[in-house]
């Protein structure tokens, strides 16, 4: 590990002692689902769900994972950092874009295991396709399913134009 203060290493170590003093530990299932400390489960891959809606309508934006660091980072700053799965990397939701997710309120599930951000959105747009959501399209179930199997687009314009503001920044899908 280098000894550098702006390392890496160093910064991965000082994310890590953050955390430790913001989340509690886990002790018993009580203080877990009733308790006042956040002490998150993470999984087997050091990620928890999060499960992002606009503060105002209610609107599922998008769901994103998060490490301890991004978890950490979201408290102290008050804007929406997640992990990026196809970058492996930390993500600060809309540093490239300007789209940045202002959280006004964040919840835990009762077992600590998922995290629900509800936010303000600079720019009206969440999804990094140009739609105000990432849940822009219509699964067809049940008896309208046995009519037709073609997603339907629920936003029918974008908000902006993706070329425009990530150029020629690799795209996140992973096929």
């Amino acid at each position: 590990m280098s000894n550098h203060p702006f390392s890496e290493e160093s910064s991965v170590v000082a994310a890590e002692a953050s955390s430790e003093a913001l989340f509690g530990k886990r002790v018993s299932i009580e203080q877990v689902e009733e308790g006042h400390d956040l002490a998150p489960k993470f999984d087997a891959a050091g990620l928890i769900p999060c499960v992002t809606t606009d503060f105002a309508s209610g609107e599922v934006l998008m769901v994103a994972v998060m490490n301890r660091e991004a978890l950490a980072k979201t408290i102290e700053t008050g804007e929406a950092h997640y992990w990026s799965r196809s970058r492996q990397q930390l993500w600060h939701k809309g540093a490239t874009s300007g789209l940045v997710q202002k959280v006004v309120e964040m919840r835990i599930d009762d077992d600590q295991d998922c995290v629900w951000l509800r936010v303000e959105i600079a720019g009206g747009a969440s999804c990094h396709v140009g739609y105000r959501s990432c849940f822009y399209r219509k699964v067809p179930v049940g008896a309208e399913r046995a009519r037709h199997t073609a997603l339907e687009f629920t936003e029918h314009e974008k908000t902006f134009d993706p070329k425009a503001v990530y150029g020629d920044a690799p795209n996140p899908t992973q096929l």
